[in-house]
């Protein structure tokens, strides 16, 4: 590495530098480390462009009224806003915003369940709060909905040794529904996080960067997507988008238990978002992972340069 210790000038300007041929070749394969980085980076940052907007809008709202409204009825306004914009610009596609309305119902209703059982709070008042829960707060799960489609069509992620049907379905809907009966009965999550670790053991997401081909495992990029959501998550209590009852005389980090909820939220989504586009690409399909993985074979197949990341 030592060698590779030049200035960013004399790098970018590689052709005319007097090095051996070792040396010029690693150099050229940190420049283009570098260029597929940033690269990586550029679309990250688009597929998050619905999240950014919404933390925009907390940051932007913070402490302020716009036109004598509450902030969470100025939130919701924002949102869906943004939404009509983003069809309209085709930012974003008709089925992508109808996968968006269905995280939407979904986090809505596990938000206002959690609110009422006091796991957490929105305090301020609002016109547009239904049982205590105001109805921007869907949007939040809705993001992690656009986040994952913007990216599927960005990178052109493709998962090959997709799980069958009978058993991705049943533990997605249990992963679900223990948000729900952990209240009453055991809590299961690290049961299902073992069911899901086994059942995508040789699941890989595959995706495009710069023309080049990229795999990884399916249960990392869930727990990296987890991990970041709960960072996300501290910043967004620390704006008073919600309040965890910890946090009630004043902010405090989120519990890093959470991130194995957010872990478990991934998954949900992406289970939801994968089988949605298997029923658009070909309603006839008996089975979904036959389909997955055969999907997953032609993509690959027009991008041989296929290679580990």
């Amino acid at each position: 590495m030592s060698r590779l210790a030049i200035s960013f000038w004399d790098w970018i300007r590689l052709p005319d530098l007097p090095m051996q041929p070792a040396t010029r070749a690693e150099a050229r394969g940190l420049r283009r480390f570098v260029i597929l980085l940033v690269h990586f980076g550029w679309q990250e940052a688009l597929s998050c462009v619905f999240a950014v907007f919404i933390f925009s809008m907390l940051v932007v709202s913070h402490g302020v009224s716009f036109f004598g409204l509450p902030r969470y009825d100025f939130l919701l306004i924002a949102c869906l806003a943004m939404q009509v914009l983003m069809v309209a610009s085709k930012l974003e596609t008709i089925d992508e915003l109808k996968v968006i309305c269905v995280f939407h119902l979904i986090g809505i209703a596990l938000e206002m369940f959690k609110v009422q059982m006091g796991s957490w709070a929105y305090p301020e008042e609002a016109y547009t709060k239904v049982f205590n829960t105001p109805l921007y707060s869907g949007f939040m799960y809705a993001s992690v909905a656009s986040y994952i489609c913007q990216a599927w069509r960005r990178m052109g992620l493709a998962i090959t040794h997709w799980p069958s049907s009978w058993f991705v379905v049943p533990i997605g809907a249990a992963i679900y529904l223990n948000f729900f009966t952990h209240h009453w009965i055991w809590d299961v999550r690290w049961f299902l996080m073992l069911a899901v670790v086994v059942g995508f053991w040789r699941t890989r997401v595959n995706f495009t960067v710069e023309s080049e081909r990229f795999q990884m495992p399916l249960g990392l990029s869930f727990l990296l997507i987890g991990f970041f959501i709960w960072v996300a998550e501290n910043i967004a209590t620390f704006l008073g988008a919600w309040q965890y009852p910890h946090q009630g005389d004043g902010w405090r980090f989120v519990h890093t238990a959470k991130i194995s909820s957010w872990l478990l939220l991934v998954i949900v989504s992406i289970i939801i978002v994968t089988h949605l586009k298997r029923i658009k690409l070909a309603p006839g399909a008996r089975d979904f992972g036959e389909l997955q993985l055969g999907l997953g074979q032609s993509l690959l197949g027009r991008n041989r340069a296929t290679r580990p990341a």
